[in-house]
């Protein structure tokens, strides 16, 4: 995942996005440097915006699938061309089955036996959900433990206001839910809203390179 998570390491969820309006959306993210797009199992046609968004894109994004509840989905996935299974739990059946299909992986956990079971079946990544749950100070604790090179992403009531807390605690990047795209919402007030997070990510970098 690292040259995915790189330079801009959001992931865009677009849940309850629909086909009609899938281009438009992901070029208003993809505008703003997001490289990461992935839309909802339960959104309405999900497969047929994430092949739109394959076709219109290319490879050079990374396009794929939310709330992957079945091992059975990632075939489906596959077959629309979408690349990414992200997953609210840590199924292992779910990771073993994108890993397997040659797809990368990013399961949701809460806890640290959750982190370790689904590393062990093969995830790219973590996703910290729901960060309202947590805390960066939980976060903190866990990147004591974690493999150093393994990105733990928060994901849940994340804002551009929000995220130095949890950079500082060693997250790795964010997913992006309805702070950046909601059901009806305009595609150019999500490029707006794209542009505020990765801003504010850039806010990050600087800092970072000035205490360098």
């Amino acid at each position: 995942m690292k040259n995915w998570l790189e330079p801009l390491p959001l992931v865009a969820i677009l849940r309850g996005l629909t086909p009609e309006e899938s281009v438009e959306v992901g070029h208003a993210l993809v505008g703003a440097g997001f490289r990461m797009l992935e839309v909802p199992l339960n959104s309405p046609r999900p497969f047929e915006s994430i092949r739109r968004l394959v076709d219109a894109l290319g490879d050079d994004y990374l396009v794929g699938a939310g709330t992957v509840l079945d091992p059975a989905k990632v075939k489906d996935l596959a077959d629309a061309g979408g690349r990414l299974v992200v997953m609210p739990h840590a199924d292992v059946a779910v990771i073993r089955a994108a890993k397997q299909a040659g797809l990368y992986c990013v399961p949701g956990v809460a806890t640290p036996t959750e982190a370790f079971a689904a590393l062990a079946a093969g995830a790219d990544a973590l996703k910290l959900f729901p960060a309202e749950q947590a805390s960066p100070a939980v976060l903190k604790a866990w990147r004591a433990v974690l493999p150093p090179h393994v990105a733990v992403m928060p994901v849940g009531g994340i804002s551009p206001d929000n995220m130095a807390p949890w950079l500082a605690a060693g997250a790795g990047g964010f997913g992006i839910g309805s702070s950046l795209y909601a059901p009806g919402r305009p595609a150019g007030d999500v490029a707006v809203r794209a542009r505020e997070f990765a801003d504010a990510w850039q806010r990050h970098l600087d800092a970072k390179g000035s205490r360098a």
